[in-house]
């Protein structure tokens, strides 16, 4: 079967929680991402969404100085590297999400996406899967 971190994007940019919401805004913006891991030490300790900083910053009126900690999630879903892409899959389906990131131990190895997935596992259980999460 085939694993995540076969499909994954290895080593993808990640911001620590110290690093201010404007850096990390200018970084998604630079790179075209729609969110990014936090992590301290290299561990994953929470992503931050572009809606994160339009409705938990910029909406509160939250200054770009601060630290992205403030308004990042916090401990979002990991699997580690050999994680079946089925396995994936349906962690995704069930917790509505989009991306899960790939942990390898103590450090972020990856990230794995709902088109990753769909790549593998075919277009009925990714439909099914987008489905699910749409309804959030």
């Amino acid at each position: 079967m085939t694993t995540v971190s076969e499909v994954m994007t290895a080593n993808p940019v990640a911001a620590q929680g110290d690093d201010t919401i404007q850096q990390v805004a200018s970084q998604m913006q630079q790179g075209d991402f729609g969110s990014m891991p936090i992590v301290d030490a290299g561990k994953v300790v929470g992503v931050v969404t572009d809606r994160d900083i339009a409705v938990r910053a910029v909406a509160k009126g939250i200054s770009g100085d601060q630290p992205v900690r403030e308004i990042m999630s916090a401990d979002p879903v990991c699997v580690a590297p050999d994680c079946t892409v089925q396995q994936a899959a349906q962690l995704m389906q069930e917790r509505q999400l989009r991306r899960l990131y790939v942990q390898d131990g103590d450090k972020l190895a990856g990230v794995v996406a709902l088109k990753d997935v769909a790549l593998e596992v075919g277009d009925q259980l990714s439909g099914q899967t987008l489905e699910e999460i749409s309804r959030r």
